[in-house]
């Protein structure tokens, strides 16, 4: 056992036993160690000493306008502009056409792979179409084209949220309500 850990493990029996958490035989042991070793009743004592002064320090508390006072420094500071200032609209439009550009294709690619002439009279269809004779697999065999595909969905879905409660908004504004 090396010097610091040796150090350390008396410490935390020392601790133990000035704060009357170990057992009886562990005090006893504790206090023969204290009375035959020079090392455990040094540092016994300049632990009972620290331990004493912990007890009698008086904590001060802070004062009544403690919270007011830190709510009132940070309305000094300066916050930040909104998002809306620094971010570039063309930059978000672009990649708003880019991932409606290829839900598109998609939607373009899955369309080209129906056979249009296949309906006959008797399909329940609109335009006579049979969609059971549609090759799926064509489509949707690839992992990355799934996942890449849910998530330009949820891309979407965020982007026409995001239109939807800025619209929201300005009626808010335009209306005089918050």
């Amino acid at each position: 056992m090396n010097p610091e850990q040796h150090n350390e493990e008396i410490e935390v029996r020392l601790w133990d036993y000035i704060d009357g958490l170990s057992g009886p035989d562990e005090k006893s042991i504790v206090e023969q160690l204290i009375l035959s070793s020079a090392e455990w009743k040094a540092k016994y004592n300049e632990l009972l000493e620290v331990h004493q002064m912990i007890n009698t320090a008086e904590l001060e508390q802070p004062s009544l306008r403690f919270t007011k006072n830190v709510m009132e420094e940070i309305a000094r500071i300066q916050i930040a502009p909104a998002a809306t200032n620094y971010i570039n609209k063309k930059v978000i439009l672009g990649i708003a056409l880019f991932f409606f550009s290829v839900i598109a294709g998609f939607l373009i690619y899955g369309f080209s792979q129906i056979n249009w002439d296949s309906g006959g009279s008797g399909s329940s269809t609109p335009f006579g179409l049979d969609l059971k004779n549609v090759d799926y697999s064509k489509m949707f065999n690839n992992t990355f084209v799934n996942v890449f595909m849910m998530m330009n969905i949820v891309l979407g879905l965020m982007l026409l949220d995001r239109y939807l409660s800025n619209k929201k908004r300005q009626l808010r504004i335009q209306h005089g309500t918050k």
